[in-house]
């Protein structure tokens, strides 16, 4: 029961009400018997929002499209690891203070780790936005190479000479080396469902695809990958573990990964 007491959590974007952040958050603070509650901030104006933070006094929240870059000139402290990526999706009420950090690509390490290595492995990141900047560092991080082609294909190769990767425009991304496929761009996303990133004829070069989308959790990306063989990777993986790393930031408790898992496949429909 919500009480006067009750630690509030939540999470700030536009649109927010189809988030199933607050499904997993909720979950996993009931499983451990902790008085807080986790709820989606629909933000008009985002410097008011951080503001309202300090004043309510909340614990933390999770920041969402399309505020992950432009929270950062807001927040006391920002880490070295979010000031890299270029983005914040993770922030902590210290005392009054606001710190950031980002855990999309703990998330995006973790769930490609589950099914493949990445040292020396060659991958191709669709989107060049704040999730592709995130999956970039953290292929980067565990020692792989990686290949970056988005529409804007001056934000693809502004990142790809950040992270010291290679820019492939679009129409030729399949032509190179990478057996790895991730989609890091809204492509395939409801109510677009019957899209896919790449022609199906290209999609036989990759060994595993991810896909960052998770409404529909089984996009046309990967229904097709599967067909062809590929090991497939779907959007909740990264989401569940990214916002495991949140929980365990917001709370110093380990996070019930199981728990919060079950919980956003089931918002989740």
């Amino acid at each position: 029961m919500i009480t006067g007491a009750s630690s509030v959590f939540g999470i700030l974007g536009r649109p927010v009400a189809h988030s199933l952040s607050p499904a997993m958050h909720n979950a996993a603070f009931h499983s451990l018997g902790l008085n807080a509650v986790y709820v989606p901030f629909a933000v008009q104006n985002l410097d008011q929002a951080v503001q309202g933070l300090r004043g309510l006094n909340l614990g933390g929240v999770s920041v969402t499209i399309p505020f992950k870059e432009e929270i950062i000139p807001l927040l006391d402290e920002v880490d070295d690891k979010a000031l890299r990526i270029g983005a914040v999706n993770t922030v902590v009420n210290r005392e009054g203070r606001l710190w950031g950090t980002n855990t999309d690509w703990e998330g995006a390490l973790a769930a490609l780790q589950d099914q493949t290595g990445l040292a020396g492995q060659h991958v191709l990141v669709l989107g060049a936005g704040g999730a592709g900047r995130a999956i970039v560092y953290a292929v980067r991080q565990a020692g792989g190479e990686v290949a970056v082609a988005d529409v804007d294909e001056t934000r693809a190769k502004t990142l790809a000479q950040e992270f010291g990767a290679s820019f492939l425009p679009l129409i030729e991304a399949a032509q190179g080396p990478a057996t790895i496929l991730i989609n890091a761009s809204p492509v395939g996303m409801a109510p677009q469902e019957d899209t896919i990133p790449l022609p199906l004829d290209k999609l036989k070069h990759f060994q595993v695809v991810m896909d960052i989308v998770y409404k529909p959790l089984q996009t046309r990306l990967l229904r097709e990958a599967a067909a062809q063989g590929s090991r497939t990777i779907d959007g909740l993986q990264m989401l569940v573990y990214q916002g495991a790393r949140q929980f365990e930031l917001f709370t110093g408790r380990p996070a019930p990964v199981e728990i919060m898992r079950q919980a956003a496949l089931a918002a989740a429909g």
